[in-house]
């Protein structure tokens, strides 16, 4: 019996397995990081400060990027849920506590919940997919996208995202038939309290509001509402205690190479806009005769060069009112990415797709065609790329291009 097979017949423990395996894969790559803090523990240090009372750092970590510096105070500037998942940690670890470990047992949680949304689309009749349909998707998320390589690393980018891809998940669940409207809007509350785009994901539960006939059932959006509404007042009051703006989150007070750009055009803007759709869509690998073979940008590679897979989307098109809140939400978060004054540097591949991969993923899991093997080829070499990414980033530096020329190659400053 296969693996598959074996799996399939559980039913119900595929997402445990799915979990276990995503676990032991993310945690033999990332191998000894696993004993370590990452060189940008932010959220464990955000996470200290709190349980000494403080809202900010009295020291920024060693070696760290990124810092948010008001007079002698240093603050952290991404969005702080993330910080909040990590003070039980601190309390039992304490300020030493390792990001690196916990951002891996995190992100395994996403293709067992994968698994477990598309079940229920399964159960509701929205998906025609097999079991074994969904075992492929769960691997194509897992291993086949750069959730991969942001899983492995710990450091204060990468954790926020890997808890994001877990938020879009539990989303799309609670917002299925808009069944549980309350847990949705919790995550897209703390979705924004930890990657700010995910807070434009609401239309996937418009959408399912009105196919299931609830569109007017008020009780229902206060209870979307409230706790969107909850988190946003808490991050305005986060923002204003430290800087005395309800709208700064501290990036005006980066030391960063990006600052010009944040001070002069803003955070988001259409200036930005070619070079994250060229970030996004437009970068390929340089090749060479020699060693190493292989360079990438640090802008990192284009969505369908780290997963073929994707190109599986061009022929999925909506055909039921899902599928429409699907796309919707993908245009609703995505645009939010292509206008930021940053592509992702430093990165394997965009990351920033990570706020809306979930969908991106659904979406193929609604398409009503059967995966060929052409579908199947390309999952696999989007695992054999990503794997490449997570095994070489941050390891073998010969592999890409952190240098002035390569970042000046889409920001003119």
């Amino acid at each position: 019996m296969s693996a598959i097979s074996w799996i399939q017949e559980r039913g119900r423990g595929a997402p445990i397995a799915a979990f276990l395996v995503a676990l032991v894969v993310y945690g033999a790559v990332a191998g000894s990081r696993l004993l370590t803090q990452s060189p940008d523990p932010h959220f464990v240090a955000q996470a200290s400060a709190w349980l000494h009372g403080r809202l900010y750092l009295d020291r920024w970590p060693a070696g760290a990027d990124d810092p948010a510096v008001v007079g002698t105070k240093f603050h952290v500037a991404f969005p702080p849920f993330p910080a909040a998942v990590f003070v039980p940690v601190v309390l039992v670890f304490g300020p030493a506590a390792g990001d690196v470990i916990v951002t891996v047992l995190l992100a395994a949680l996403a293709p067992a919940l994968l698994l477990v949304v598309l079940r229920r689309l399964r159960e509701r009749g929205l998906s025609t997919r097999s079991p074994g349909d969904d075992l492929w998707l769960a691997a194509l998320l897992s291993f086949g996208t750069v959730l991969f390589f942001s899983s492995v690393q710990g450091r204060v980018w990468y954790t926020a995202h890997v808890i994001a891809v877990d938020l879009c998940l539990l989303y799309v669940w609670a917002s299925i038939d808009a069944g549980h409207p309350l847990l949705a809007g919790v995550c897209v509350g703390l979705g924004f309290m930890t990657r700010a785009p995910t807070l434009f994901m609401f239309p996937l539960f418009a959408e399912e509001m009105w196919r299931s006939g609830h569109f007017k059932r008020w009780r229902r959006w206060a209870a979307f509402v409230a706790p969107v509404m909850v988190a946003g007042l808490l991050a305005a009051w986060h923002n204003y205690a430290r800087f005395g703006d309800a709208s700064e989150f501290g990036y005006s007070y980066l030391t960063v190479r990006q600052q010009h750009d944040i001070t002069t055009y803003g955070l988001f803007g259409p200036r930005y806009l070619a070079r994250n759709l060229i970030a996004a869509f437009g970068l390929l690998p340089g090749v060479s005769a020699g060693p190493p073979y292989v360079s990438i940008s640090g802008h990192g590679l284009a969505m369908w060069v780290t997963t073929p897979a994707l190109l599986l989307l061009v022929r999925s098109w909506p055909r039921s009112w899902f599928q429409y809140g699907l796309w919707t939400t993908v245009a609703s978060v995505g645009v939010w990415t292509l206008l930021y004054q940053n592509t992702g540097w430093f990165q394997f591949g965009y990351r920033f797709s990570l706020d809306y991969i979930v969908f991106l993923i659904l979406i193929l899991a609604m398409d009503a065609r059967p995966l060929t093997r052409v579908a199947y080829a390309l999952i696999v070499v989007s695992i054999v790329i990503n794997t490449f990414g997570a095994v070489t980033f941050a390891r073998y530096p010969q592999f890409y291009r952190a240098d002035l020329a390569a970042y000046r190659a889409l920001v003119h400053d």
